[in-house]
């Protein structure tokens, strides 16, 4: 490239094209830093960009698994709320059946209890009418489905909670119980007995149910926490790196400036021959 050729001032194009690189560059960087991504365009990092997108779809399904997660240990602890209420209430009237069953007793004494014991068996019904979520009654035996507890399509926790003895009229005699006589008290300590073993298997079922879920919600939790990190790694931007660069870059700004201006003076040398 001759400097007394004028027409095409090659050095200064050439000088101008770098300075325009140093310019993107610097944009990119600048924006890296704006943002806190290091991929804000797919041009930047094709791959990395769909590797990115495909790590925080994982992400954003594995957090709204762990709400679920949670809700599911919320309904749960309803139904075990209501179970607890109600496994009270029977040991309450086992103790009356006890009471009753001895001979020392009254007819008027027994009439007593039985009616004290009818009022516990109305409340059991009430407990089960009243132990409801979002509109699903969860303890009258037709409360079942599936928690969908990962991101995953076939991520489920089939749940079922079936309980016979879920009130005083659900299958078994416990609603007809009579402790007006020594024996039907005696005849109601066996029926009461075998409602709170059945109660305390659907409790069994549901602190089963929850451990279950605890787990599950560890191991989404570290893989919610483990994916991100991967995320991160390929998407975020590393400030003090991005930083370093913008500081480089203005160097080379400064420079190629510089440079550009000695391309166009140089050209001038010209002058001094045409003077001559």
């Amino acid at each position: 490239m001759s400097l007394t050729r004028i027409n095409a001032n090659i050095r200064a194009m050439e000088t101008l094209t770098s300075l325009n690189n140093i310019n993107t560059n610097m944009a990119m960087h600048q924006r890296r830093l704006s943002t806190g991504k290091r991929i804000n365009s797919t041009e930047e990092d094709p791959a990395g960009f769909a590797l990115a997108t495909g790590l925080e779809r994982r992400k954003r399904g594995l957090d709204v698994a762990l709400t679920n997660v949670s809700n599911a240990k919320n309904i749960l602890n309803v139904a075990e709320g209501g179970y607890q209420n109600q496994l009270s209430l029977l040991q309450t009237i086992k103790e009356k059946a006890t009471q009753a069953a001895d001979y020392s007793l009254s007819t008027d004494q027994r009439t007593a209890i039985n009616e004290q014991v009818t009022a516990l068996l109305n409340e059991i019904d009430a407990i089960k009418d009243e132990t409801t979520f979002n509109g699903d009654n969860l303890l009258d035996g037709g409360y079942a489905g599936s928690f969908h507890t990962g991101e995953g399509a076939s991520d489920e926790l089939a749940v079922s909670l079936q309980l016979a003895d879920s009130s005083s009229m659900a299958g078994t005699t416990i609603s007809s119980i009579d402790l007006t006589t020594a024996g039907g008290a005696s005849a109601a300590i066996a029926t009461t007995s075998t409602a709170i073993d059945s109660l305390a298997g659907a409790l069994q079922d549901i602190g089963e149910y929850k451990a279950r879920l605890s787990a599950k919600e560890n191991t989404l939790s570290v893989a919610a926490t483990n994916t991100e990190a991967v995320r991160s790694s390929v998407e975020d931007a590393d400030f003090a790196k991005e930083q370093m660069e913008v500081m480089k870059l203005q160097i080379m700004q400064q420079t190629a400036v510089s440079s550009f201006t000695q391309a166009n003076v140089s050209s001038q040398v010209v002058l001094s021959i045409v003077g001559r």
